[in-house]
């Protein structure tokens, strides 16, 4: 039988992933929407990490447009154009000086 997990645990779980997301395929992203959504915690812009449509992180072959206060990412993989407005900044909740990541 499955252990239930606390909300900060799942927040902590969830943040963990989203560090490491280069190595992660669909089905994990998936799997980690779903521990979202039934812990009701917002993935915010973290959602902006990997495609909509296949569910695949962006790598080196997925280009990033930005025009007229839009941001626009074309899938490297499905070819999929993901398209939000371009805020005054963006908060991943990724810091690449955080030990541990990448």
């Amino acid at each position: 039988m499955k252990s239930k997990l606390s909300k900060k645990e799942t927040e902590e779980k969830i943040k963990n992933f989203f560090s490491h997301i280069r190595n992660k395929i669909p089905e994990e992203v998936k799997k980690i929407k779903k521990l979202a959504m039934s812990h009701n915690i917002k993935l915010g812009d973290k959602r902006k990490l990997f495609c909509k449509k296949c569910l695949s992180p962006y790598v080196n072959t997925s280009s990033i447009i930005i025009k007229e206060g839009f941001i626009t990412i074309t899938c490297g993989k499905c070819g999929h154009k993901n398209r939000w407005k371009l805020t005054k900044n963006l908060d991943f909740g990724i810091h690449p000086h955080e030990e541990g990541c990448c």
